[in-house]
């Protein structure tokens, strides 16, 4: 039997927390599979009850609507990529080291887990990389985040920026570097995927060309030393 991972995520996001009943588990499974399908504009609570066999009220006993749905999604993925760089960090001295696993477990955080047996990884990276940034290009982005319900992404880029403060300690732009990186990541494969004349990867083998770029940007970036004349 494979284990729930239970993130604690922002209250504000919901009405009953999906991850504590099997009701709540199929919802996010079955709304995860609905939006990869359908993509986020089409997606809606009674197409969503209707995949369910369940009713548009039962989803709204959970979420007041599907933006908070959506944002609930996304805060449950940069919480599952702390805990994978949590995991692959844990015992290891080097910095440089760090980040290099840091930076693989962004990549690879679609891989399929048994960690959780409700949510497919797979598809749901393929929501972040397209719909993500819909939670926070909104007009009401400064209202929702006084509710502190980016907290998750802001937790994940400390992370990284701690790490890269741990590489150089003088590196004035970590906060900075660490949310590029992430949605470099998210933004180079949906380019290789749907605009390839943004970007530099083949689709063909766009996880390991990714993995090297994301590498170079970020250690290229942390060692520069700027010249007397840019400072």
């Amino acid at each position: 039997m494979s284990l729930k991972l239970r993130f604690e995520l922002p209250k504000k996001l919901f009405i009953k927390d999906p991850q504590d009943s099997e009701y709540g588990h199929r919802l996010l499974s079955n709304a995860i599979e609905l939006i990869s399908e359908l993509g986020f504009e089409s997606f809606n609570f009674r197409k969503l009850g209707t995949k369910m066999s369940s009713s548009e009220v039962s989803v709204y006993r959970y979420f007041e609507n599907k933006h908070l749905l959506l944002l609930y999604l996304n805060c449950w993925y940069w919480e599952w990529v702390t805990y994978l760089i949590d995991m692959q960090v844990l015992n290891v001295k080097d910095s440089a080291e760090k980040l290099t696993k840091a930076i693989h477990c962004m990549i690879h955080a679609s891989a399929e887990s048994e960690l959780s047996d409700y949510i497919n990884e797979g598809l749901l990276f393929q929501i972040i990389m397209k719909e993500s940034s819909k939670t926070y290009h909104i007009s009401r982005v400064d209202e929702e985040n006084k509710y502190g319900v980016f907290l998750p992404y802001k937790e994940l880029v400390g992370k990284l920026a701690s790490i890269i403060n741990e590489i150089n300690p003088s590196f004035c732009y970590s906060q900075s570097l660490g949310s590029s990186l992430y949605e470099m990541i998210n933004n180079q494969l949906y380019y290789a995927e749907h605009l390839p004349r943004l970007t530099s990867l083949s689709n063909e083998k766009a996880l390991e060309d990714l993995e090297k770029m994301v590498n170079h940007f970020a250690f290229a970036a942390i060692n520069y030393k700027s010249s007397p004349a840019a400072t």
